[in-house]
């Protein structure tokens, strides 16, 4: 299979189920975010600050082929990886792309207190997740699958990212061999 790339907006769980989910598949964790952050000796929002968003797409879109190099990893992206159609290419031939989502108000809560979230370190922020999903969707859209983990708990969208990519096979009722059928008996009357 490769690598699984979970994609979606911020706060919708990438990390963390990203985390179990290798864990679950006795697979390897790699988060871009951080690695981005190793490569580049300073924090996503100092990137955006110092640099702009353009210079970090273009470093993190560098960390993905890297990353994509390499065979059996559970890879959480950034939210907005999906935005370059190289990305999202890169990703498909070299694994399975899983879409993480959740509703504005559950992103909002799971983010409330981040600074390290500079899209969102603005005055209306539920504004900007909204506006930001609208732009994203055809992008997110463009993955394999799509897991909806505003009501779910970290188990519960690891088990369903497991039975889409890894559906277990199903044995027939009989237990996996077929009985022969009984044959009809046919008399002849006589008459």
């Amino acid at each position: 299979m490769g690598n699984i790339y979970l994609v979606g907006f911020m706060a919708t769980g990438k990390t963390t189920v990203g985390k179990e989910l290798a864990k679950k598949k006795k697979w390897q964790f790699a988060d871009l975010d951080e690695l981005i952050e190793l490569k580049e000796r300073r924090t996503i929002s100092q990137i955006f600050a110092q640099e702009g968003e353009p210079y970090f797409r273009r470093v993190e879109k560098r960390v993905l082929q890297e990353v994509a190099k390499e065979d059996g990893f559970v890879v959480a992206c950034g939210g907005g990886i999906v935005l370059d159609a190289d990305n999202i290419k890169v990703m498909k031939k070299t694994g399975k792309m899983i879409c993480l989502c959740a509703c504005p108000e559950v992103i909002l809560k799971r983010a409330e207190g981040f600074s390290h979230r500079p899209l969102l370190n603005v005055a209306n922020p539920r504004e900007k997740i909204e506006f930001l999903l609208k732009m994203r969707a055809p992008y997110y859209a463009q993955a394999d699958y799509t897991v909806d983990t505003s009501s779910l708990s970290v188990a519960e969208a690891v088990d369903k990212i497991m039975a889409l990519l890894f559906p277990k096979k199903r044995k027939a009722a009989t237990g996996g061999s077929k009985r022969a059928r009984p044959k009809k008996i046919r008399r002849r009357v006589k008459g």
